[in-house]
C-alpha cells in the first residue's frame, strides 16, 4: 500500500462520519426562517379542527436511511483493508505518524464499525416510532455520526493529547445524545455524564501532562513527546517518581469514560436516557475505545514501571465495578438499566484480563471487547423497540415478549444469552479464557473473588429476562399481530450471526487478534 494510499485508508474512518454529520446538520438547518409567526391555518368545511401552524414553516425533509450506515460501512472497509495490508507485526502511518494503525487499531475499528453498522441501521426502525419532526431526526443523525468520527480518531491516532481530545469530543457529543429526549430525567443524566466523564478526562490529561514532562526530562524531543511508540521505546528512561502518578491518572481518568469504579455513577442513568441505537454505540463501542486508551498507557507503565502498578490498580477497579454490578442487578426493576449494569460486569472482566497480562489474558479480553460490542448493540437496539411496544422501562410490567412479538422476544433472549456467555457465543469462549489464563498465572485468588460475583450476575440478568420473555403477555396488544418494523431486523440478526460466528473460529481474524494482543503485551 503506497503513501497516498494509505492516508486515505487511515482519513476515511474519519472523514466519512465527519462528512455525513455535515451533510445531515445541512438538511437540520434547510429552510429555517426567522421569526415565524404562529397563525390559524384556513381548513376546508368538513375538514376537521384546524391544527395551529407556523408562518412559513419548511416542509418535512425526508432522510436517505442508506446515509444512516454509509460510514459504518466506510469504517469497516477500511478495518478490512488495513487487515489485510498490515504487515506482520509493524504499523501503517500517515501525517507524520499523528495517525497510525497498528493491529489493535485495526481490531478495534472493525468491533467500532460493526457496532455502528447495528446501531446506525437500527437508527430508522426506531425512529418509525418517535414523534420528531425531519429536523430533529437530521440532528439525531448528525450528533451519531460526529460520535462515530471522534471514536475513529482516538482509535487511529498514535499523538496522547489528541487522544484525549476525541475522547473528550465523545463526551460533548453524547451530551445533546443522553439528553436528546428533554425530558427532566434526560436533562437530569446529560449533566452526570458530561459531570463525571469530563472530571475523567481533566484527570486523564493531566496525567497525559505529567507523562509528556517525564518524556521532556528523559530526552524525547517536543515533537514526539507524546507519540505513542515513542514513549513505548523510551519509557525505560521515564522518571518513575513521575511516571507512577501519572499512569495513575490516566487509568482511573479513561476507566470513568469505560464506566469502571470509582467514577462510574453516569453510566446506568445516561444508558438508560439515550435513545436505544445511542446506548448501543456508547456501550459498545465507546467504552471499548476508553479502555483502549488504558491498554496503551499500560504498555508504557509496564516497560517503565513494571505490571505491578498498573496490575494492582486494574484488579481493584475491576473486582469494585464487578461487585457494585451484583449487588445493584439484584434489586434492577428497569431493563435499560439492567443493561447498563451488565455494561459494567463485562467492562471489568475485560480490565480483570489486562490486570492478568498473560498472552492468553490478552487475546480472551480483546476477544471480549468484540463480542461485548455486538450483543450489547443487539441487546440495546432491542431494547428500544420493547420500550417502543410497551410504552414502559419495568421489568415487572413486560411480559410474554415471545408470545407477544415472537422475533423481538427471540432477539432480546438470544442477545442477552450471548451475554450471560451461553455458547455457542463468543463471550463463553473470551470468559473462559480470561479464567484459564488468571490461574495460569497465579492470580487464583482475583478469579476466586471474581466468579461468585460473576454468577451472581449472571442469575440476576437471567432471573429477570426470562420474565420479560417467558409467559403470556399481561395485556393484549395489536402489535402481536404485527410483523417485524421495517429495517428492525437485519441489524440484531447480523450482530448475533456475528457473535455466534466468532465463539466458533476467529477464522480469517485469528492472526490479526494474537498480533492485537501482541501490541499490549506490556507483561
Amino acid at each position: 500500500m503506497d503513501a497516498a494510499t494509505t492516508a486515505l485508508v487511515l482519513t476515511a474512518p474519519v472523514a466519512a462520519p465527519c462528512a455525513a454529520a455535515g451533510a445531515y446538520a445541512v438538511r437540520g438547518l434547510r429552510g429555517r426562517t426567522p421569526a415565524r409567526t404562529p397563525v390559524r391555518v384556513p381548513v376546508p368545511v368538513g375538514a376537521g379542527p384546524a391544527a395551529p401552524g407556523l408562518a412559513g414553516d419548511p416542509p418535512a425533509v425526508p432522510l436517505p436511511p442508506g446515509w444512516a450506515v454509509a460510514p459504518p460501512l466506510v469504517v469497516l472497509g477500511c478495518g478490512a483493508l488495513l487487515a489485510a495490508a498490515l504487515p506482520r507485526g509493524a504499523a501503517l502511518t500517515a501525517f507524520g505518524g499523528l495517525l497510525r494503525a497498528d493491529a489493535l487499531t485495526v481490531w478495534l475499528l472493525l468491533v467500532v464499525g460493526a457496532v455502528a453498522l447495528i446501531a446506525c441501521g437500527s437508527l430508522p426502525a426506531y425512529e418509525a416510532g418517535e414523534r420528531e419532526g425531519a429536523r430533529n431526526r437530521a440532528v439525531l443523525h448528525a450528533l451519531v455520526q460526529a460520535f462515530l468520527g471522534a471514536m475513529c480518531l482516538g482509535v487511529l491516532t498514535a499523538n496522547l493529547g489528541v487522544l484525549c481530545v476525541a475522547v473528550e469530543a465523545t463526551t460533548i457529543v453524547t451530551t445533546f445524545l443522553v439528553g436528546h429526549r428533554r425530558t427532566r430525567r434526560s436533562v437530569e443524566a446529560a449533566w452526570k455524564y458530561v459531570v463525571i466523564c469530563s472530571a475523567g478526562i481533566a484527570l486523564a490529561f493531566l496525567g497525559t501532562v505529567l507523562l509528556y514532562y517525564a518524556a521532556r526530562q528523559a530526552g524525547v524531543d517536543e515533537a514526539h513527546a507524546l507519540d505513542w511508540p515513542t514513549l513505548v521505546a523510551e519509557a525505560g528512561r521515564l522518571d518513575p517518581s513521575v511516571t507512577r502518578p501519572a499512569i495513575s491518572l490516566v487509568v482511573l481518568g479513561f476507566g470513568a469514560k469505560a464506566g469502571l469504579a470509582p467514577l462510574h455513577a453516569w453510566l446506568p442513568d445516561a444508558y438508560g436516557q439515550a435513545p436505544a441505537p445511542v446506548s448501543a454505540l456508547m456501550s459498545g463501542a465507546l467504552a471499548s475505545v476508553a479502555f483502549a486508551a488504558v491498554l496503551r498507557y499500560e504498555r508504557i507503565a509496564s516497560a517503565a514501571l513494571g505490571p505491578g502498578l498498573t496490575r494492582g490498580l486494574l484488579t481493584g477497579m475491576a473486582l469494585t465495578t464487578l461487585a457494585l454490578a451484583a449487588a445493584l442487578l439484584l434489586a434492577q426493576r428497569d431493563y435499560l438499566r439492567m443493561l447498563a449494569y451488565s455494561s459494567m460486569e463485562h467492562m471489568s472482566l475485560i480490565a480483570l484480563g489486562a490486570a492478568i497480562g498473560t498472552p492468553l489474558a490478552r487475546a480472551a479480553l480483546l476477544l471480549h471487547i468484540a463480542g461485548h460490542g455486538l450483543a450489547k448493540a443487539v441487546a440495546f437496539c432491542a431494547s428500544g423497540h420493547v420500550l417502543r411496544l410497551t410504552g414502559t422501562p419495568l421489568i415487572g410490567r413486560v411480559r410474554g415478549l415471545l408470545a407477544r412479538l415472537p422475533w423481538l422476544g427471540g432477539v432480546f433472549g438470544l442477545a442477552v444469552a450471548a451475554l450471560l456467555g451461553f455458547p455457542p457465543f463468543s463471550l463463553f469462549a473470551s470468559e473462559l479464557g480470561i479464567v484459564r489464563a488468571g490461574f495460569g498465572a497465579g492470580m487464583g485468588w482475583v478469579v476466586g473473588v471474581a466468579l461468585p460475583l460473576a454468577l451472581v450476575v449472571f442469575g440476576a440478568l437471567a432471573l429477570r429476562t426470562a420474565r420479560m420473555v417467558l409467559g403470556s403477555p399481561a395485556t393484549s396488544s395489536a402489535a402481536a399481530d404485527s410483523g417485524p418494523w421495517p429495517g428492525a431486523v437485519w441489524p440484531p440478526a447480523l450482530g448475533l450471526a456475528a457473535c455466534a460466528a466468532l465463539g466458533l473460529t476467529a477464522g480469517p481474524l485469528t492472526g490479526l487478534l494474537h498480533d492485537a494482543a501482541a501490541v499490549i503485551g506490556g507483561h
